[in-house]
């Protein structure tokens, strides 16, 4: 068991399935009480019902308020893990644009807005942002995921280097490929680039509360990446050569 979890209030938003839904276990298991939210208020509620946690149904943008008062008044652990997988090139519609702002960052931002009085009052907090290997490197085929999965990484690294002293812990959670149903909607450039060395939820579990023991920001579900990202800050131009002979691949086979 994890002590530092051990009886927490934890809110995980986007835990209707997927990484979240294995979060929102895994931390119940630890002895953590839990508040489930998504979009999908049956999703949310059926995960709350297995664990013994609290569905709290709704937009992850605004949900903080909600999730303390169902937790008795105190949120130690958020983990802003709701996303959205927008596709397309520069020439998506500035809808699909403005939901992966809203979805990947600003409901980041806005729960720390929410989170962060209290936390600094009382010296301690922990968010958890589940990022993307994206927003270390990229994706081909993903611009507005990429773009946004970078604002959502470089959010978490400001929180972290801002608050740090003040007892607030962040974790960046930046898998590549997860068996999801988010995996499913990356079409064929995730089959090129994600789905062979995809794990499953429950690794990335794992791999936070392995970052939590040992008080980690960066959590690396899949260790190679930290080899991509060394290389892409060693030698860019390479790094971009290679990503586009994998978009070349790609374009290859559409």
């Amino acid at each position: 068991m994890v002590e530092a979890v051990q009886g927490a209030g934890v809110v995980v938003t986007g835990a209707g399935g997927g990484i979240g839904a294995a979060l929102a276990r895994r931390f119940a298991a630890e002895g953590a009480r839990v508040v489930v939210n998504d979009l999908d208020a049956d999703r949310a509620k059926a995960v709350a019902d297995e664990i013994g946690g609290i569905a709290v149904p709704g937009d992850a943008s605004g949900i903080v308020t909600e999730a303390r008062d169902a937790l008795g008044g105190t949120v130690d652990v958020y983990c802003a893990n709701a996303g959205v997988a927008s596709g397309g090139s520069e020439a998506a519609e500035e809808a699909v644009w403005a939901l992966a702002w809203d979805v990947n960052v600003m409901a980041h931002v806005r729960a720390a807005q929410a989170l962060l009085p209290h936390w600094l009052e009382r010296g301690q907090g922990r968010f958890v942002s589940t990022v993307s290997a994206a927003g270390l490197l990229t994706m081909i085929g993903a611009a507005p995921y990429s773009v946004t999965k970078h604002g959502a990484y470089a959010f978490a690294e400001w929180l972290s280097l801002t608050y740090r002293h003040r007892g607030v812990k962040v974790h960046a959670i930046c898998p590549q490929g997860v068996r999801t149903d988010m995996l499913a909607a990356t079409g064929t450039a995730g089959d090129l680039v994600l789905k062979p060395t995809a794990i499953e939820p429950e690794d990335v579990a794992d791999a936070l509360f392995k970052g939590i023991e040992e008080d980690r920001f960066l959590i690396l579900p899949h260790p190679e990446v930290s080899g991509y990202y060394e290389a892409r800050a060693q030698d860019p131009d390479r790094w971009l050569t290679n990503m586009n002979h994998l978009q070349q691949k790609w374009e290859a086979a559409e």
